[in-house]
């Protein structure tokens, strides 16, 4: 393992790495690298130019072959602002829906003062994938193949995309997999999230790399996953007795008895998880700032970060 003060290289099988950040919580993200003969894979980068240099420093301390390909898991900014950093050469793969979405994201250019301290991204400009992804493709490094594939529906988001090395049986599952804290998926839907879990399951993974938290390893497995069903199920629980007593989400969060996911960190996602929850049903779009200002509001202060 070769440590930084922002992250940590963990070798999780034999040509897998994942580069862990410890704080996990908000804009603070695990990425990954997957080696091979001829050239390697980078998972992700991270919110701002300090972060990712330091990922990127890690990779290059490993030695491996060029980069040649990348792959964004989906386009939030904690997984995507970097990508300017990795070199031009690299060859950028993510989801058509991704890609839209990060072209025209407004946090890029302000992020709104929802965090304390407000992030700021570094030294960075806005790049989005040169490779276009739908469903599934395949990614040759020379010795091995890597699987890169979307669930077919939105979950996280509408763009997620996991990373699947069958050969060490290690899929980095970016943020359909939060290990140890509230997951959030305003901009996905609470019922695809939770059918993507069986989906991930379907893999039969030795090792998942999430999006945040600790490596998950094939003893957890199983485990992580029913937690995450049983939460996702706990929100549509309150999101139907919500929308039958013609409850806003932050008045039912208000109320809401967070019981064993109390000591989740983030737990104010409830709140943008909420509004998603009630959309899932109505049909309706998230209107995103008011949702994640409904967050800051149930804390009593703004979100923390230590990006």
């Amino acid at each position: 393992m070769t440590n930084d003060h922002t992250g940590a290289m963990e070798q999780v099988s034999g040509r897998a790495h994942a580069w862990v950040q410890e704080d996990a919580t908000w804009w603070i993200n695990n990425t990954g690298v997957l080696v091979g003969e001829r050239s390697s894979l980078i998972i992700d980068t991270c919110a701002t130019d300090r972060r990712t240099r330091a990922f990127l420093d890690g990779v290059d301390r490993l030695g491996v072959p060029p980069h040649r390909w990348a792959v964004n898991t989906h386009a939030h900014g904690d997984h995507t602002y970097g990508n300017s950093l990795l070199p031009e050469a690299t060859a950028l793969i993510g989801h058509d829906a991704m890609r839209a979405h990060l072209a025209t994201d407004p946090v890029f250019d302000e992020c709104p003062p929802l965090w304390e301290p407000v992030p700021d991204w570094g030294d960075v400009t806005r790049r989005v994938p040169e490779v276009g992804v739908t469903s599934s493709l395949t990614v040759d490094l020379g010795d091995h193949e890597v699987l890169v594939a979307h669930p077919g529906f939105p979950a996280h988001t509408a763009g997620d995309l996991v990373v699947w090395s069958e050969s060490e049986r290690v899929l980095y599952a970016g943020d359909l997999i939060f290990h140890g804290l509230t997951p959030l998926v305003f901009m996905g839907s609470v019922d695809g999230a939770r059918r993507a879990l069986q989906w991930i399951a379907d893999f039969d993974p030795a090792v998942v790399v999430p999006g945040h938290g600790p490596i998950v390893t094939a003893d957890l497995v199983s485990g992580v996953l029913a937690e995450h069903d049983e939460y996702y199920r706990f929100v549509q629980r309150l999101a139907a007795e919500g929308l039958r007593a013609d409850r806003s989400p932050a008045e039912v969060a208000r109320d809401a008895d967070l019981g064993r996911f109390a000591g989740w960190a983030d737990a104010e996602r409830l709140v943008p998880n909420l509004h998603r929850a009630y959309a899932d049903v109505t049909g309706d779009e998230v209107d995103i700032i008011p949702a994640m200002q409904g967050a800051v509001d149930w804390l009593g202060h703004p979100m923390h970060t230590s990006v």
